[in-house]
């Protein structure tokens, strides 16, 4: 993506929202209720995806196939370690392992079943990366994984109209591992490719639409008479861009437009920095409102 070539610092340096930003990780000055449950998306102990959990303290559910490969072989824990099961869809429990043989563990619960909501404004990101090469679709989606996205769905284009099954297979094992390792308790969804077409009438529901254009308002400027809703679509559009005439239909459809500096921008570099700015924005105005 190209920019101005006079981008306008003087909104990055200090916006608005900026002064209101909660590192929560590192605050001491946080509520003993907030430092629990940002506690409990951390976790101390290896956590384990699962789909089935147990619901009360003291029941079993057995684990097998990688998860149990990855405990037993790779991280070498054995009879009552301490483990985390999650199901990515916000259940959480802590047990340890009861019973383990060669074909899987018995996972022991140590408590009894634990659901937590999402923390955050859900960003919907929408990239045309189908045709990226050499690793950087499978960085995208880790990327946002990683950042907090809620969903990615590749964006089919006229200059990027495909991509393969294999390929999607793979970024799926991506979102796990990525998922295990951020330590975020609700998955991201890896949505199946869809056109222009498919995505102008979620744009036109949504309240929050940006699309990532050369030359628009910086993204900043957008943010200061912004206010926070429960979730939003980031769209960004392949190498080369998108059409004026696939631009004009999701401006027309309530997108708005924002820049994201003076450089040109790789597809997977300009989707990063607009999800992890609307992020720290979402996480600065929910602090605000606590």
């Amino acid at each position: 993506m190209l920019a101005s070539a006079k981008p306008q610092f003087s909104g990055l340096r200090n916006p608005p929202w900026f002064k209101t930003l909660s590192f929560r990780a590192f605050s001491s000055s946080s509520s003993s209720s907030s430092s629990a449950n940002s506690n409990q998306y951390r976790g101390g102990l290896p956590r384990f995806f699962s789909e089935v959990l147990p619901t009360t303290k003291g029941s079993v559910v057995r684990v097998q196939g990688d998860e149990f490969w990855h405990m037993t072989k790779v991280l070498r824990l054995g009879l009552n370690d301490r483990v985390e099961l999650f199901n990515g869809k916000g259940g959480l429990v802590e047990g340890c392992i009861g019973r383990l043989d060669r074909t899987g563990i018995d996972f022991v619960a140590l408590e009894d079943l634990q659901f937590l909501l999402p923390q955050s404004t859900q960003w919907h990101v929408f990239a045309a990366f189908g045709t990226l090469k050499g690793g950087r679709a499978a960085w995208l989606v880790e990327k946002c994984t990683e950042l907090g996205a809620s969903s990615v769905t590749p964006l089919l284009t006229e200059r990027s109209p495909s991509i393969s099954e294999n390929r999607v297979d793979r970024l799926e094992r991506v979102v796990l591992a990525a998922t295990k390792q951020c330590q975020r308790l609700h998955e991201m969804i890896l949505n199946p490719p869809m056109k222009i077409n498919d995505l102008i009438p979620s744009v036109s529901q949504s309240k929050i639409s940006f699309v990532a254009v050369a030359e628009a308002a910086p993204l900043v400027n957008a943010l200061t008479s912004l206010r926070p809703q429960s979730k939003g679509l980031i769209i960004v559009g392949p190498e080369g861009d998108f059409t004026e005439k696939e631009l004009n239909m999701i401006i027309g459809a309530g997108a708005t437009t924002v820049g994201l500096g003076p450089h040109r921008l790789r597809v997977e570099t300009a989707t990063v920095a607009l999800l992890a700015t609307l992020m720290l924005w979402s996480d600065s105005q929910q602090t605000v409102t606590i």
